[in-house]
């Protein structure tokens, strides 16, 4: 984002000069965006407009996730983001104007308006009513067990498209507004702007495509926060979400987190120069199917996983060897599954060196950029696999070693429960060594039988 530079020797008691920003105004993309004047077959007004929306939509995103990163981290929000106080600049950066109605918000509040977003997506009234009142929002003496009722009626209803409510900001806020008015809420001057700000996008956005969702493009910011920020009061959300109250593992639970978090750039992992894992861009998905197990992972030994680490200690054990074996973690255990295929082809492919000849061989490797199937060389491909998937440094790290450790512990405490983990780790990994031997198979007859007439080359290259 951008805020015009005061210049503080030009301003006075009743003069406040500011540089000029320099950007299109949102409400001149509106209007090209929703434009009908273009004639039949005039591509470059067309093509005009089309560019009109993908800015349109890139600034009430960007918008978004500013207004979210104001009002959960800094405290205070700018609160009347209307088209005028708006402008996206030549860099794709949105610009803020007009400074006169800013919020401020305590730190309790900061929390609760993020778990209240939370609850909202699980359908969790009660715990939602818990944030209100710590909000300010719910009057003390109110009866939560007929509120919770009457919101479970008003927004139970509301349906989840990938873990998300397919529902306007505005809609849910109306349903809410219903009960406050029954139940005679207060609204707290900064509860009211927040609001105010957020619809104020919402209707930005919906005017251009009448598709867009507020919680689509704020949720992976929220599921962010709760997986990376080391607090207490995060922590206490995310276990909230994640435990259930014996501290059982839920494991549909972290995998929706995980899958809405990498919609956006939230939960996108990259190898750092230094070698540490961040969570700035990886690609989350692979062939259009989110690899939740390959960035749990990645995740879990980088310097932003300190907060699963402490969740996976906190569950207890038996209920993760269990969320592990069950039949929702089958999609988990194939992506693991495809991962230790990879460590075994490695090595494989390590051991035997020379025997296969570097100008007919070729790796498809899925790089940090987002660029899939890239063909390498072996020197560059060992290199490369070796920063993108550095599983070596992953199986020797002591953390993860003391995590399954404790798990394992945990879990013998009920032999049949045991008997079904490794009678699935031994299916597992014979499923990876024919996986990883079938592939070697693939890049051998590639190498040696490729430019045989007898053999299609389409088999090996689908393969």
């Amino acid at each position: 984002m951008q805020v015009p530079k005061v210049f503080q020797h030009l301003t006075r008691k009743r003069v406040l000069t500011m540089e000029w920003m320099v950007g299109e105004s949102s409400t001149d993309l509106l209007s090209i965006t929703t434009s009908s004047s273009i004639k039949h077959g005039s591509k470059y007004l067309e093509r005009q407009k089309v560019d009109a929306k993908r800015r349109l939509l890139d600034l009430v995103n960007k918008g978004v996730e500013a207004s979210l990163t104001q009002l959960l981290e800094t405290g205070m929000l700018h609160a009347d983001p209307h088209p005028g106080n708006l402008r996206y600049t030549a860099s794709g950066r949105i610009g803020f104007l007009d400074f006169g109605l800013l919020c401020r918000m305590e730190k309790k509040h900061q929390f609760a308006m993020l778990a209240s977003i939370v609850h909202i997506v699980n359908g969790d009234w009660s715990s939602l009513l818990q944030a209100l009142t710590e909000m300010d929002v719910v009057r003390p003496g109110t009866n939560i067990r007929r509120v919770t009722m009457d919101l479970e009626d008003a927004l139970g209803e509301v349906e989840l498209k990938d873990g998300i409510p397919d529902i306007k900001f505005s809609r849910v806020l109306g349903k809410i507004w219903s009960v406050a008015l029954k139940y005679h809420f207060r609204m707290p001057p900064y509860y009211t702007l927040v609001l105010r700000s957020l619809a104020s996008l919402e209707g930005l956005a919906v005017a251009a495509d009448p598709s867009f969702k507020t919680f689509e493009a704020a949720y992976p910011f929220v599921v962010r926060k709760l997986l990376t920020e080391n607090s207490a009061e995060t922590r206490k959300i995310l276990h909230s979400v994640v435990l259930n109250r014996k501290k059982e593992f839920r494991w549909e639970r972290l995998a929706l987190f995980m899958r809405v978090g990498a919609t956006g750039r939230s939960l996108q992992l990259v190898e750092a120069s230094s070698g540490e894992t961040s969570l700035d861009n990886l690609p989350s998905r692979t062939d259009g199917v989110f690899d939740v197990a390959y960035l749990l992972l990645r995740l879990l030994p980088s310097k932003d996983g300190v907060v699963l680490r402490r969740l996976i200690m906190t569950a207890d054990g038996a209920s993760l060897v269990r969320a592990a074996v069950s039949k929702e973690a089958k999609a988990f255990r194939f992506q693991l599954c495809k991962i230790i295929a990879d460590i075994l082809y490695q090595r494989m492919v390590k051991a035997l060196g020379q025997l296969v000849p570097v100008s007919q061989y070729s790796y498809k490797l899925r790089l940090a950029g987002g660029q899939q199937n890239t063909e390498l060389h072996p020197s560059a491909r060992l290199s490369a696999s070796s920063t993108v998937y550095d599983y070596q440094s992953l199986l020797s790290d002591r953390r993860l070693k003391l995590i399954l450790s404790k798990i394992l512990n945990s879990a013998r405490k009920e032999p049949a429960l045991m008997l079904r983990f490794y009678w699935v780790s031994f299916v597992t990994f014979i499923a990876a060594s024919a996986l990883a031997f079938h592939r070697l198979l693939i890049s051998l007859s590639a190498a040696y039988i490729g430019p045989a007439s007898f053999i299609p080359k389409r088999f090996a290259i689908s393969a």
